[in-house]
């Protein structure tokens, strides 16, 4: 395996044939009934029944996926919310992930400077050697904020060199509001999130960063949802992986994220999280699959790899 984390996602890519990953964002209430309804997880104010359903069907949905896809991307927040309970879970759910070998992304979104700063790359991107804690492992990657500027991403940067491991620094979201903040103009002219670009871009472009497929480990978060800005960064920040959120529930058509991907597919991880993980929702697959909702997010999966594909011929 490639010891570079942007070799390591090129190589990933490359085997699945494609840039989708599944992004694990489990809610109790949207669980399967087969899973809410057995005995020792069917209640959901009970945090370790809700915690040991949501662990039940990640794994599961991971272990459907795994063969399809080149990584996985799990948000936090809807593991903290069971507080020590749901933290124990989500890195379960990491070491899970890696068995499995797909690349794991921690969607953390922690943002500081100085020691704060280095303290939350150690929790969430240092395989701790502390004792007790030898079998726990933290994600190959994590999204982090980066409106502190330098001094708030060179700290983890630095874990992930040392790590070798990556980092994707939010740069666009991909609600409807994000516009509100990330358009707004200095008096050069120059938007927000063009300036948290070139700062991302100053980190990760230097030579000891650079994998031998000539990409970073330091990435950038920038939604599909915004296809006028996509094109700019890709020719702009030739180096950069785009980890891209959007596709699916949130609007975002295949067209749209494919956009981040050169020419020969790589240059982007285009995730797609409740539009897979919920599929067995979707009135198609319902009468496709009836209550399996395994074989419904399995097919979700191949669907949205080969909606990918075209879009990608059709650019071609």
């Amino acid at each position: 395996m490639a010891k570079h984390f942007g070799d390591r996602l090129c190589e990933a890519v490359k085997s699945k044939r494609t840039p989708l990953i599944v992004g694990l964002d489990p809610v109790y209430n949207r669980l399967p009934e087969a899973i809410r309804n057995h005995r020792q997880m069917n209640d959901e104010f009970d945090a370790a029944a809700a915690v040991d359903a949501i662990f039940d069907f990640c794994t599961q949905t991971m272990r459907i996926v795994a063969p399809m896809v080149p990584a996985v991307k799990i948000n936090i927040a809807y593991f903290e919310k069971y507080l020590w309970e749901g933290i124990e879970t989500y890195y379960s759910l990491v070491a899970e992930a890696q068995d499995l070998g797909l690349e794991v992304i921690g969607d953390v979104k922690r943002g500081d400077v100085g020691h704060t700063a280095e303290l939350y790359a150690a929790a969430h991107l240092e395989n701790s050697e502390l004792v007790g804690l030898d079998d726990t492992v933290t994600p190959d990657a994590i999204t982090i904020n980066g409106f502190a500027g330098v001094e708030g991403i060179e700290p983890f940067a630095a874990v992930a060199d040392q790590q070798k491991k990556g980092v994707f620094v939010w740069v666009r979201a991909s609600n409807p509001s994000a516009s509100e903040i990330g358009d707004f103009e200095n008096a050069s002219g120059q938007k927000l999130y063009e300036k948290l670009a070139e700062i991302t871009a100053a980190l990760a472009n230097k030579p000891e960063r650079i994998g031998s497929c000539g990409y970073s480990n330091i990435g950038m978060v920038v939604a599909g949802t915004s296809p006028e800005v996509s094109a700019a960064l890709r020719k702009k920040y030739d180096k950069i992986f785009f980890l891209v959120p959007g596709y699916g529930s949130q609007g975002a058509t295949a067209v749209d994220c494919i956009r981040f991907c050169k020419n020969d597919g790589s240059g982007a991880l285009i995730n797609a999280s409740r539009s897979i993980i919920y599929a067995y929702e979707k009135p198609e697959y319902k009468e496709q699959f009836g209550g399996d909702w395994k074989r419904a997010i399995e097919q979700a999966v191949i669907d949205a790899k080969v909606d990918l594909a075209n879009a990608m011929q059709s650019k071609l």
